[in-house]
């Protein structure tokens, strides 16, 4: 479905784009990492030792401090000089589990729900808004009403609601890495958040909707539709090989963006505990909460890591809209 043509002018807008190149090169390292967070993350993400709990980030930290342990069968006070080290780069939780490994793993979860949201959202609302712009009518008024409705609600507010129906349902897939025998010493399944991912699906399509079908009205009286029609074309038929192709660019533009959103969106419920997984980025950052101002990266770590994938898919979809779009006036305002 991608052209020569498309091909060429994204190439053409990544080599002459500084700060689009930027954002594809922040997007493909969060989905290497991952994708191959067993190889990556330097620790079992769930492994715990008090004894190296609050550690901070190398480099930083170093003041000394008295705390009780015990030594020999007896409680004793000790002094204890907190000091980064490179063997946790970026620190330790309360429960001495490595931040940058459950970092690493937090972006599966993330982008895991996050594309396949995404892929649900796509193929829903760009099939709704195509039937509905391209047949019009009592089909076009019914659907694009619902699509109000639905818009009408905070997307939070649908998805909590979603999650207090049905519940948290999860799906634990084998590690193929772990599995195999590739790596040793991590996790053995992903947690899949099956409810969050629909429920972030069903705020979501609305807006892929809404675009596809102001799509298909342009499409539909254009000749090659009409031609399609005289030759006895099926009305599926030409939706699919006529007006779905030449309606596919800012349809994948907002599509991109909106991944950023569901990214967001993730986080949010993971921050309030709907994650259905501790493995997240918005379950540390709520998990961190009560220590920032003695432990700061415990949520500022997670966090900055879901600012740079949004930047990053933010600067793609810019790039998507420069190379795709032939009103885009470039070199000038």
């Amino acid at each position: 479905m991608i052209s020569d043509r498309t091909r060429t002018s994204l190439k053409k807008e990544l080599r002459s784009n500084a700060v689009a190149t930027i954002g594809v090169i922040l997007l493909l390292s969060m989905i290497v990492m991952a994708l191959f967070a067993p190889m990556l993350a330097p620790h079992d993400p769930t492994d715990q030792d008090s004894s190296r709990n609050h550690q901070p980030p190398v480099f930083f930290g170093g003041e000394e401090e008295e705390t009780t342990r015990m030594i020999d069968g007896e409680i004793r006070t000790v002094t204890e000089s907190n000091v980064g080290s490179m063997t946790h780069p970026l620190g330790t939780d309360s429960n001495g589990r490595d931040v940058l490994s459950r970092t690493i793993y937090g972006a599966r979860t993330s982008i895991l729900v996050a594309f396949s949201a995404m892929l649900v959202s796509l193929v829903v609302g760009t099939t709704v808004g195509m039937v509905s712009g391209y047949y019009g009518g009592n089909t076009d008024t019914v659907l694009m009403r619902f699509v109000d409705i639905v818009l009408a609600f905070p997307a939070l507010l649908i998805t909590l609601a979603m999650i207090g129906v049905f519940g948290s349902v999860n799906v634990d897939i084998p590690d193929p890495l772990v599995v195999s025998g590739l790596v040793s010493g991590r996790p053995t399944h992903l947690t899949v958040p099956i409810t969050i991912t629909l429920a972030i699906s069903s705020v979501i399509w609305v807006w892929i909707a809404r675009v596809a079908r102001g799509e298909a009205i342009a499409a539909k009286n254009e000749e090659y539709v009409t031609a399609a029609r005289t030759m006895g074309m099926s009305n599926w038929k030409i939706i699919w090989k006529h007006v779905l192709p030449n309606s596919i660019t800012p349809i994948l533009v907002l599509a991109t963006i909106q991944v950023a959103s569901i990214i967001i969106i993730e986080s949010s419920l993971s921050f309030l505990g709907f994650s259905g997984t501790n493995l997240s980025w918005g379950y540390d950052i709520a998990a961190g909460r009560d220590y920032l101002g003695t432990s700061w990266w415990l949520s500022t770590v997670p966090g900055l890591f879901i600012v740079v994938t949004v930047v990053g898919i933010n600067l793609l979809g810019d790039l998507l809209r420069d190379a795709l779009d032939p009103g885009i006036q470039r070199g000038g305002l």
